[in-house]
């Protein structure tokens, strides 16, 4: 089943007929990502509580899946602005072998639709991670992070949108997510 829906467009299909255009005044925001972006709703679910928030994180994904269920997913959602949070589970290889360039690209492409759409653009950096615990093979996801995170900041300031740093408030001094702030290392608890 998995094969036949790779992007997940049936997680959100129902919801996203359901919630509808904005109104006329809404300042309708689309959060696009992974757990993270996910796990918001049950870590700190009085954060969209009345707010046109709309939370489209959906676990374990990877930016190409998020690029395919892109305009499904937010743009038919016609918000004012779009937060992307992507990237570290191409990292951890989730859906295979990927390259900055590739995780950039298609970090990149959404933005582009975006703007495409006359939506806002805000691109969170990735969060730091030192290691990831669900997989076996030596991985160092220190300089790859560091190296994307430059990469999505630069692309942010040449383009005028947004460049949300969550890395440089949450990160440990060997580069990892501060412990005080996750659970396992990955992904954010309330107070991160």
């Amino acid at each position: 089943l998995y094969a036949q829906d790779w992007p997940n467009f049936n997680r959100f299909r129902k919801d996203n007929y359901q919630i509808g255009m904005p109104s006329e005044n809404e300042n309708r925001i689309v959060f696009m990502g992974n757990s993270i972006t996910e796990s918001w709703l049950d870590i700190y679910p009085e954060f969209f509580d009345g707010k046109p928030y709309i939370n489209r994180g959906i676990s374990g994904q990877t930016t190409p899946q998020m690029l395919v269920r892109f305009r499904a997913d937010v743009i038919d959602l016609e918000p004012k602005a779009v937060v992307i949070l992507a990237g570290t589970n191409d990292i951890a290889g989730n859906t295979g072998p990927s390259t900055v360039k590739m995780i950039a690209d298609n970090i990149f492409s959404m933005a582009e639709l975006a703007k495409e759409h006359n939506i806002l653009v805000i691109i969170s950096s990735i969060l730091p991670v030192y290691e990831y615990t669900w997989i076996e093979r030596e991985l160092d996801p220190v300089p790859i992070i560091s190296r994307l995170n430059a990469i999505i900041k630069n692309y942010t300031l040449k383009h005028g949108h947004t460049y949300l740093d969550y890395y440089s408030a949450m990160v440990d001094d060997r580069s990892g997510l501060m412990p005080s702030y996750t659970p396992d290392g990955v992904h954010p608890n309330r107070d991160g």
